[in-house]
């Protein structure tokens, strides 16, 4: 049996996406820019894609920008907007526990001239509205927090920090990174004061190297990318036709009856939860019931190290990520892990198990198996 659980750090590409990608690269092949009717045929592709996605936001497909994924929407969102804003403040806020996608960003800027500002989290990797709020200064142009922890699954309250923001400094400008949110929750930008968000088409089952960048009309923006003018020049590049035909079609589906997707998701979720909780030397981290993502369980196995574990269960056919390879390979630097106050051996031993609306129980069942069957035994040999 083989059970894939390391969706949240890519997922199966839905099959009607990857038949419309292959049908656009062998057929509808044209560029998006030309002006003749393979060109035009291109550009129906593109628009339509905008709208499917601005549909599930409830946003105008204006505000969608096409990117390669989740790291350049990271980056262009915090790098243009400081850029374009640097003479009304240098000061940005985040927190300790971002995606490297965001924090190596925010570390260029700080060799730039800005400061930044990385604000703590709980134990369960949540940071307050309180702490965000006393954080901004006169000179604040930007927070940048997480939506979804990809390492824990903590739920930050973005809603709360957006009103508060809107309300007490309408000139800062927010911006979510929801790659691990996108696709399992409602987001509603204009409700929740998000100015820029963030989404990569792989963590939801569309194809690799394309994701969006969501800004409102009031965002002032430089580009990072220069070239020909596409997208209104903001992103120029010739334009990933079919992976934006792609991540359109995927997030369409993914909206389609979503609670059911949710459900789901928490079903498998709880199962594997309970049956962490009865393994000796098994400790889950963060929240374990719904104010924690559906998708994520973080793990930590006394007496055994990740890499370890990892490659075990790998040989019974069953794929995780290891919850502390930043960590290990970069000790200096604070992760999620260390942000919620791990001990460096409870983070050496953590896994990150992550699902898709495809894992079913039988394989969190295999899952758990394996793990009762291992431990022992890896235990033994990491004593010795």
């Amino acid at each position: 049996m083989e059970a894939y659980l390391d969706n949240s750090a890519t997922t199966q590409v839905d099959p009607e996406v990857q038949a419309l990608v292959i049908k656009i690269m062998q057929e509808d092949y044209g560029n998006a820019a030309s002006l003749h009717k393979k060109g035009v045929e291109a550009e129906a592709y593109t628009r339509k894609a905008k709208e499917q996605i601005a549909n599930t936001l409830k946003v105008e497909p204006r505000n969608i920008y096409f990117t390669s994924g989740g790291t350049e929407s990271n980056n262009w969102a915090i790098i243009g907007s400081a850029m374009a804003n640097h003479r009304a403040g240098k000061h940005l806020i985040t927190t300790a526990v971002e995606h490297p996608s965001v924090k190596n960003t925010m570390k260029f800027l700080e060799e730039q001239g800005f400061t930044v500002t990385y604000l703590p989290v709980d134990e369960n990797g949540v940071v307050s509205v309180e702490t965000v709020r006393k954080a901004v200064k006169d000179d604040t142009i930007l927070v940048s927090i997480m939506m979804v922890n990809n390492e824990i699954g903590a739920v930050e309250p973005i809603r709360e920090i957006g009103e508060m923001l809107h309300k007490e400094h309408p000139s800062v400008l927010f911006h979510v990174d929801a790659i691990q949110a996108y696709g399992k929750y409602e987001i509603r930008p204009k409700k929740m004061y998000i100015d820029m968000m963030s989404v990569s088409g792989h963590k939801l089952h569309g194809p690799k190297g394309i994701g969006f960048l969501y800004v409102n009309d009031r965002v002032k923006l430089k580009p990072i990318i220069y070239g020909g003018g596409q997208q209104k020049g903001m992103r120029s590049g010739t334009e990933n036709v079919p992976g934006e035909a792609g991540i359109g079609l995927a997030a369409e589906k993914m909206y389609k009856n979503l609670n059911e997707k949710v459900e789901h998701l928490y079903n498998v979720k709880f199962r594997l939860i309970e049956g962490l909780q009865k393994i000796e030397g098994a400790h889950v981290n963060g929240k374990t019931d719904r104010s924690s993502a559906p998708q994520i369980v973080s793990c930590s196995f006394e007496g055994v190290r990740s890499e370890v574990l990892l490659h075990a269960l790998e040989d019974k056919g069953v794929y995780v990520s290891s919850g502390s390879a930043c960590a290990s390979s970069h000790p200096s630097e604070i992760n999620t892990l260390l942000g919620i106050g791990l001990s460096r051996e409870m983070q050496e031993g953590t896994i990150r198990f992550s699902f898709s609306v495809h894992t079913t129980e039988e394989e969190i069942d295999y899952t758990l198996a394996a793990l009762n069957e291992l431990l022992p035994m890896l235990r033994r040999f990491t004593r010795r």
